[in-house]
Parts: C-alpha cells; sequence; structure tokens
C-alpha cells in the first residue's frame, strides 16, 4: 500500500439549490392571495422595488411610444443576462438617464370601489338571541340566568353545560335555570338551546304544531332507523302505515338539525379569487392569468440615481447593488411563474377542451405526465403550477387539479372517474324511486354505454358522490 497525495481532475454533476432558485420554486407554489402576501413582504424589505404602472403618456406619440418600448425590451434583455458582478453604477451613467424624467414619489392610482364589495358584518348567534332576550318579561335573576345559557351555547345551538353545573355556577336554583331555559328554547330560529338533537326537533315539530305522539315516538326511539330507511320496522314497532311513516320521515328530514349555523360565528367568509381565466373568444379559448393582485415591479428610480452616483467601494454601492440583484431575480422569478402556469394551463385546456364544449360527462383521464411532456418541463413543476389554484371558466370555477382526472376503460382513451360520477347521477336522477337502482344494476347500465366498471367501484363512486344505498333510496 502507497500513500500519498495525488491531483486528479474529476466530473461530476450534482444539483445544488441556490437561495434564488429555492425562491423561484416557492414563488411558483403560491396561490394568487399568498403571492400577494409576499410582494408586499418584498417591498418592505428592499428598496429597490417599487410597484410600476406603465400608463401611456398622453402627449406621447405611437412612433414614440413603439421605440421606447424597443429599448426597454432591449434593456430587460441586457438586465436578464447580467450577475451579481455586474456594475451597475457604470450602467447607469452610460444609459445618461435623465433625473427629470422619473417621479419622486409612487403615488398609484386611486382603486375603484363598488358597492357590492361592502358588505355587513354577519350577526353572530348570541348577539342574536340577546338581542331578542332583552325584550322578553321575566325577573332580573331569571333574565342573568338566560343570558348565562345563551352565552353557553355553541355554534350550533346546542347547550354546552347542564342545568346542574349552571345552577351552581350561578348559586340559584335548578328551578330557575329550567324557566330560564324554557325562555331561551322560545326565541328564534326555533329549536335553539336544545340539550341534545331529539330535544332540537322535538322543540321545532312543537312549534309547527306537528308534535303528535307517533311524531314524538319515531323522534324519540327511531332516528336511527329514519336515516338507514328501515320503514317498515318503524311501522311495526308505531303501529301506523308505511306510508304514514314515511310522510313522517320527510317532515323530520326537513327539520333543522343545527339551527345555530345560519348565524355567523364571528369569522369573515373566505372567498376564492381564481389563479386563471379562461375565456371563449371568436370559437376559441383564451388563458388568461390574474395579475390584478400582485402589482408589477420595478427599480427605484431614486436608488438607481444613489448608486450611479456612489462610489463603487463604498459600503452603500455594494448593498444597493446586492438589492438590485435581488430586486431582477424576484421581478424574473414572478414574469417565469406567470409564463409556467399560462403554458401548464393552456396545455390543460387544449387536452379537455370537450369538457368546455360539452360538459362534465366529456371530461378525459388526464395526468401530470401527460402535461408535462407536452409543455416540456418536470411532473413536478406541473404539480407545483397546479397545486391549491383555482381555475375560472364559462363552466364554473374548478380547481385546476380537478382537471387531473383518473380514468377507468370505456370509450377511445378511457373515461374520466368525474364523467363516471357525472353518469351516475344521472342514473340516480332518472330512476323510479320505488325501485331505484341497485349497484349491480348501475354496473349493467354502464356497461350498455361503454364503461367497464366492477360493483365495489360504483359503491365507491357512489359514496364518494354522497348517493345512499338503493335500499335508503327507496320510496314507499
Amino acid at each position: 500500500m502507497r500513500l500519498g497525495y495525488d491531483l486528479t481532475i474529476e466530473q461530476t454533476q450534482k444539483l445544488v439549490m441556490t437561495p434564488e432558485l429555492i425562491q423561484a420554486i416557492q414563488i411558483l407554489q403560491f396561490t394568487t392571495q399568498e403571492l400577494e402576501t409576499y410582494v408586499e413582504e418584498q417591498l418592505l424589505t428592499n428598496p429597490i422595488l417599487e410597484p410600476q404602472k406603465a400608463p401611456e403618456q398622453p402627449d406621447e406619440n405611437r412612433e414614440e411610444r413603439e421605440s421606447r418600448e424597443e429599448r426597454d425590451g432591449e434593456y430587460e434583455k441586457k438586465q436578464e443576462g447580467l450577475d451579481s458582478e455586474f456594475d451597475w453604477a457604470e450602467h447607469f451613467k452610460e444609459r445618461e438617464y435623465d433625473d427629470i424624467s422619473y417621479r419622486q414619489e409612487y403615488i398609484p392610482d386611486k382603486p375603484e370601489y363598488h358597492f357590492e364589495q361592502f358588505t355587513s358584518q354577519d350577526v353572530t348567534l348570541t348577539e342574536h338571541l340577546l338581542f331578542q332576550l332583552q325584550f322578553a318579561d321575566m325577573k332580573p335573576a331569571c333574565r342573568r340566568a338566560a343570558r348565562y345559557l345563551v352565552e353557553a351555547l355553541d355554534e350550533n345551538g346546542y347547550l354546552t353545560v347542564t342545568v346542574e353545573e349552571a345552577a351552581v355556577q350561578l348559586g340559584v336554583s335548578e328551578s330557575l335555570v329550567l324557566l330560564a331555559l324554557d325562555a331561551v328554547q322560545s326565541l328564534e330560529p326555533t329549536g335553539v338551546g336544545a340539550r341534545d338533537l331529539r330535544e332540537c326537533l322535538l322543540l321545532q315539530l312543537t312549534a309547527m304544531g306537528e308534535n303528535t305522539p307517533e311524531v314524538r315516538a319515531i323522534v324519540e326511539s327511531h332516528l336511527e332507523d329514519i336515516a338507514a330507511n328501515r320503514l317498515q320496522s318503524i311501522a311495526r314497532a308505531v303501529n301506523i302505515s308505511v306510508a304514514e311513516v314515511q310522510e313522517i320521515g320527510d317532515l323530520i328530514r326537513s327539520l333543522e338539525p343545527k339551527p345555530g349555523r345560519q348565524y355567523g360565528s364571528g369569522g369573515g367568509n373566505r372567498y376564492i379569487v381564481p389563479d386563471v381565466t379562461v375565456e371563449k373568444v371568436d370559437g376559441e379559448y383564451v388563458v388568461l392569468v390574474n395579475e390584478s393582485s400582485a402589482p408589477r415591479l420595478g427599480i427605484s428610480p431614486e436608488y438607481r440615481k444613489m448608486l450611479r452616483e456612489a462610489d463603487k467601494d463604498s459600503h452603500l454601492s455594494q448593498f444597493l447593488t446586492g438589492r438590485l440583484n435581488s430586486a431582477l431575480w424576484l421581478i424574473k422569478s414572478i414574469e417565469q411563474r406567470r409564463q409556467t402556469i399560462y403554458n401548464v394551463v393552456t396545455a390543460v385546456v387544449n387536452y379537455q377542451k370537450e369538457f368546455f364544449e360539452q360538459g362534465r360527462q366529456h371530461l378525459k383521464p388526464l395526468t401530470l405526465k401527460q402535461i408535462a411532456e407536452e409543455v416540456g418541463i418536470h411532473e413536478s413543476t406541473v404539480s407545483r403550477s397546479v397545486n391549491g389554484k383555482y381555475m375560472q371558466t364559462p363552466r364554473g370555477v374548478f380547481e385546476i387539479k380537478f382537471f387531473f382526472t383518473s380514468g377507468v376503460s370505456g370509450g377511445e382513451g378511457g373515461v374520466s372517474s368525474e364523467s363516471v360520477k357525472s353518469m351516475l347521477q344521472e342514473l340516480v336522477d332518472s330512476e323510479d324511486p320505488k325501485a331505484p337502482y341497485s349497484d349491480q344494476a348501475m354496473v349493467e347500465l354502464l356497461a350498455e354505454k361503454g364503461v367497464e366498471l366492477s360493483r365495489r367501484t360504483v359503491a365507491k363512486y357512489r359514496d364518494e358522490m354522497g348517493v345512499p344505498s338503493s335500499s335508503k333510496r327507496k320510496r314507499f
């Protein structure tokens, strides 16, 4: 064995995740709202950046505008090829920027506000009940107990404490708490203040004048049988006809099991902001990436001037150069995100064109790999481009992942699972309520349409759609 030092040349390949690359990947994953928040943070931390809007100057003729756009395009191409060692101060001097042409302060246009953008704050269940309670005729001690019970309700309107616990906390008798509970249960919405589901339903039935002995017996002892559609066993137990049981079951299903959920819980509504819009123009589908919430970024002219006048070797020049490189990379990453999303969605729209033309039944099976090969990027990039993002189409708003579905055999190229679910829903809607289709019958009907499925697959799709089994759908 010989020990010693050697010099060797070796060629290897490895992936280095630079901070800039990590930032670009994160920006690609961001939804529109997340990108807006991220841009706002960058505007606060990087003084070089500023939001920009490029309105056309009223005194600028067409030739001057085209010439300016051509110069700006050449400048942007130069910026993309510059590295972190580029002498920005010398570059700005060579460009001979006119300080007068820059605005000293960015004043964004005032946004347009519409009446539809303003909504009143939701009234919570507690506020609604306390408002009614102040008009109730009761003694102060009973009113205090009623207020305590109202504040002890959950968001669905159910009481979360027992009568005994409330009496101990308030230092009053249980009879007074029961009197206060009766007052709370008389308020709107009907059924609020109940201690369980059965009491909630009975309160609503009493208010409707439908609290008959048969109805009470079914609510108290046969709610599970109603849910399972075991009407014949209920009819034998209550000694009424199956038709009467079915009528009572329909009445019970029409009641509100959670009377408090119709009121606000204190949290605001959460709206979906589509990241991409698809519109049909002259028979063709056009893809538009939403850029309204993320402002266009540019370089501050004030800091350009400061960098141009600063000494190359000064700390100020080094700081501004680093911030400038960071700003340019951010602008490039946002533009790359927009282009990637546009390319991916365009490929999806072209592939699923029959869906946009004819509906859900014509949705084709689609995988990330197919779009990746079409666009010429990696599958992980496609996944990041569509994850958590929504598309507004002439047929509604869909999550982009909706268009990537598994397929089953049948037809040319197979049939997507969403198409199968649409077919199943049509079968359920068209069936005879007195003799609903079983899972096996649905298998046979789908086979006639050229879609081969097993009974277990049909049952799985039916459960995902929230459609009960044939025994629970049967009407008498």
